[in-house]
């Protein structure tokens, strides 16, 4: 069952880029990585998911509810961590976090103490005390509070220090286990890499891949370094080698294909030294969309 879907979502900002027939959808109780370089359009699909803007045209729909029409009902299940926390300074985040609860019948209490012990919540200062990190405490408690069917989570951990952080994956892998679907657009990929079910990768404002984490990892990229005698550059570029660098009797490369298909190649010549090196997932994230489409 879809939680969240787009079709053909396009958003228009005159000669600046916006996105272009995204299309994409969320399953329940999964979570899903949205990820792309700056400028990509991550922030604007979720500013048109959370009715913040308006798309030019596409569909959105939340809960098979429409973003636009429906978006009241809507947010009464959603939770949002922004990229960027903004409050009223001169509250204190007391009464901000009884503000937010306000607006949820289903606040519980006892829970909302528990989030707040949990992040470390300062609920005497004012907001205007805080640092970013701390206002992105406040961020995470005011989205969870109400114990949303959906959490759209934008950068979710830019500021927070590495303890906070952890205790945040912790929370999100165990709102995961009781059905909590999760929408995750982040700039760190090895946190995409760790928690996500699927992702989808958006470049210069369209999607340019979907795939499971599995079906990434079955991708891995190597790093390959030899050393030989003879210049194979052409064989190994024919085979599908990306990032060649010569050096001398040193050729080195990055490698996705079918590793038989290489070693059947290197096996050809005589080898004075090899090196593979397994790259990290999130390395062939970047590797992806930093080539992908160009």
């Amino acid at each position: 069952m879809s939680i969240l879907e787009i079709k053909n979502l396009t958003k228009n900002y005159g000669k600046n880029r916006g996105i272009e027939n995204v299309s994409l959808s969320v399953n329940e109780g999964e979570i899903f990585g949205f990820i792309g370089p700056n400028g990509a359009g991550k922030s604007t699909t979720i500013k048109v998911l959370l009715n913040l803007i308006f798309q030019t045209s596409g569909e959105a729909k939340i809960f098979d509810l429409d973003c636009s029409k429906d978006t009241v009902r809507i947010k009464e299940s959603v939770g949002y961590v922004p990229s960027e926390v903004r409050y009223y300074d001169n509250m204190k985040v007391k009464e901000l976090i009884a503000y937010a609860k306000s607006f949820h019948q289903n606040a519980d209490h006892t829970y909302v103490q528990e989030l707040c012990n949990t992040f470390g919540v300062e609920l005497e200062k004012n907001i205007s005390e805080l640092s970013l990190g701390n206002k992105k405490k406040v961020a995470i408690v005011q989205a969870l509070l109400h114990k949303p069917k959906l959490l759209i989570l934008d950068e979710p951990t830019n500021g927070l220090d590495p303890l906070i952080q952890q205790k945040l994956a912790d929370t999100l892998m165990d709102l995961k286990a009781k059905g909590t679907t999760i929408f995750l657009s982040s700039h760190n990929l090895t946190e995409v890499e760790t928690f996500c079910d699927r992702v989808a990768i958006i470049k210069e404002g369209k999607i340019i891949a979907i795939k499971s984490i599995s079906e990434f990892a079955n991708k891995k990229t190597k790093q390959v370094t030899l050393k030989l005698a003879h210049d194979i550059s052409a064989n190994l570029l024919d085979l599908g080698v990306h990032n060649l660098k010569v050096d001398k009797d040193t050729i080195s490369f990055n490698y996705s294909g079918n590793i038989n298909s290489l070693i059947a190649l290197l096996s050809t010549y005589e080898i004075n030294d090899l090196t593979i090196e397994e790259k990290r997932l999130s390395e062939t994230f970047m590797s992806y969309y930093e080539t992908e489409g160009k």
